[in-house]
């Protein structure tokens, strides 16, 4: 696989993906678990008429977090991930391609060019201590709850949400136990809610 992300697959769900680092001690596996599961998440929850796209991820410690969760979210502790959606920019661009595809179903050629070759997504900021403690604490691997949160966050540069409503919520956990599943990997509510589940001083490992 490409350091862009690309699987192979056709140029319409091209996915760039930015890597950088600003903390953390994160490693090569590590940016190849957010490479793959970024490219199968912008297949999987991507509009059909969404073309090409780019997005940027910041690995970095829980104190940058902090910082950014207390600027944007007015949260003053860190949190696993953030995401910066440029979801404005992503909708029109999905909606002038299909203006556009519409035309050409017509037989008419568009008299304007189409939108950017790649659309932008956003950016999304993950703090690496706050990973390593979670997977530790729900007893998951840190490549697998990597993925899940890198799933979640691609997610809401593409206009997913869990606050708005219950259904909204369902309809983003189950894209994501979709993208996860092409990796093998079991459903994290379902894991969350086994833990929930267990009672006080049972060895939750077994």
């Amino acid at each position: 696989m490409s350091t862009d992300g690309t699987t192979g697959n056709a140029r319409a769900r091209y996915l760039a993906v930015e890597i950088s680092k600003g903390g953390g001690a994160w490693d090569v596996a590590a940016e190849e678990v957010m490479l793959r599961v970024a490219q199968m998440t912008y297949e999987l929850g991507a509009s059909a008429r969404a073309g090409a796209a780019e997005l940027s991820i910041l690995l970095a410690d829980d104190e940058f977090v902090r910082t950014l969760n207390r600027k944007y979210r007015h949260q003053d502790k860190p949190t696993n991930v953030l995401s910066f959606p440029q979801t404005a920019v992503y909708q029109n661009a999905v909606d002038h391609n299909l203006a556009n595809q519409n035309l050409a179903n017509q037989g008419t050629d568009p008299a304007a060019p189409q939108f950017g070759s790649v659309l932008p997504l956003g950016d999304i900021v993950l703090a690496y201590e706050t990973l390593v403690r979670e997977a530790h604490e729900q007893h998951k691997t840190f490549e697998n709850h990597l993925a899940h949160l890198v799933a979640h966050g691609v997610l809401h540069l593409m206009g997913y949400d869990h606050e708005e409503s219950e259904e909204e919520a369902e309809e983003m956990e189950a894209m994501e136990r979709a993208v996860l599943a092409r990796f093998d990997i079991v459903d994290p509510y379902a894991a969350e809610h086994e833990l929930e589940d267990m009672p006080t001083g049972t060895d939750k490992t077994k």
